[in-house]
C-alpha cells in the first residue's frame, strides 16, 4: 500500500466540515502520517444531488488528493460513499477506504441480538447504504433519517437544548415499532460525533454507539500498520502530524468552523477552484 521508507501521506475527502471528525481521529490512531484533507465547501450539500453528480465531484476531488501525493484516500463522506464508492475506486490509483463497511462491521460485531439503528442524512439513508451491509452480516435493521442534527452542529449548538430535545425525538421515533431491543446505535454522519453525549443521553441505557469516523480511523490505521514501517519523526504526536487543508469556498469559514470538528486550530487553508 505505502512504501515503508517514507511517511504515508494520506488524502482525506468530505464534502464539507464532517469529515474532519474523521480526520480527527485519524490523527489520534496513526499520528505518523501526513494528511491532506479536502473539504468541497463550495458544492454542499452532496444529499440534494444526483449519483451522477456525487460521482463526478468525488473523483474530481480524489483525482486532486492523488496528485497532491496521496498514497491511500479515505472518503470521509457518508454521501460520497454510500453512492459513489466503487467509481471513486474504480478511478483512483491508490487503495480508497469509505465510512460505511468500517461501521458496519463494527456495529455487527458489537450487536448481541442482531438489532441495530442507523441514524445519518437523508441522502445516506435513502441510500441504504448501512442496510445493506448490516443486513449482509445477518443483521436485522432499522434506518432513521435525523436533517435536523447537521445544522444545529455546524450552529455549534452541541450541548443547546433544543439540540437535547430533537435528538430524544428522533431517536424515540428510531427506537419505536419493534425496534427497543435493538442493542446498537450507528451514527452514520459524520457530524454526529459531535453531539455524541446527547445521542448517548437520548438513546436507551442498554445501547451501544458505533460512530462510524472512529470505526473508519482504526480501519485505516490497521491497515497502515501492517503495511508500513514508521519513519522516526521527532514528537509522533498530533502537533507534528504534517496537515494541510484544502476548500472550494471561503477558507475564512472553514478557518472558523473547522476547529469545532477537528478540535484544534485549522491552519493553512488553501483555496482550490477544481474547474480550473
Amino acid at each position: 500500500m505505502t512504501s515503508s521508507k517514507r511517511r504515508p501521506s494520506i488524502g482525506v475527502f468530505d464534502s464539507g466540515f464532517g469529515g474532519l471528525t474523521v480526520l480527527k481521529e485519524l490523527i489520534a490512531q496513526y499520528p505518523d502520517a501526513d494528511y491532506h484533507y479536502f473539504g468541497d465547501t463550495a458544492r454542499l450539500p452532496y444529499g440534494s444531488k444526483s449519483v451522477e453528480t456525487v460521482a463526478k465531484y468525488a473523483v474530481e476531488a480524489s483525482h486532486f488528493l492523488e496528485n497532491r501525493g496521496a498514497n491511500l484516500l479515505v472518503i470521509a463522506c457518508n454521501t460520497a460513499t454510500a453512492l459513489a464508492l466503487d467509481r471513486i475506486t474504480n478511478a483512483a490509483h491508490v487503495p480508497v477506504i469509505g465510512v460505511v463497511e468500517p461501521g458496519a462491521d463494527q456495529a455487527s460485531a458489537a450487536s448481541k441480538n442482531r438489532r441495530v439503528i442507523v441514524v445519518g442524512t437523508e441522502a445516506t439513508v435513502a441510500s441504504h447504504a448501512y442496510k445493506k451491509a448490516l443486513e449482509a452480516h445477518g443483521v436485522e435493521v432499522k434506518e432513521k433519517a435525523c436533517p435536523l442534527l447537521v445544522p444545529l452542529v455546524e450552529e455549534g449548538w452541541v450541548e443547546h437544548p433544543v439540540t437535547q430535545e430533537v435528538a430524544r425525538i428522533y431517536l424515540n421515533e428510531a427506537f419505536a415499532d419493534g425496534f427497543r431491543d435493538a442493542d446498537v446505535l450507528v451514527l452514520g454522519c459524520t457530524h454526529y460525533p459531535l453531539i455524541k453525549p446527547v445521542l448517548r443521553k437520548a438513546a436507551p441505557d442498554h445501547v451501544a454507539i458505533v460512530d462510524s469516523a472512529h470505526s473508519t480511523a482504526s480501519v485505516v490505521a490497521r491497515q497502515l500498520r501492517d503495511h508500513t514501517r514508521p519513519t522516526p519523526v521527532p514528537s509522533a504526536s498530533p502537533t507534528a502530524t504534517g496537515l494541510r487543508f484544502f476548500a472550494t469556498d471561503s477558507v475564512e469559514k472553514f478557518r472558523r468552523l473547522g476547529p469545532r470538528f477537528l478540535g484544534h486550530p485549522v491552519e493553512s487553508v488553501e483555496h482550490v477552484d477544481l474547474k480550473e
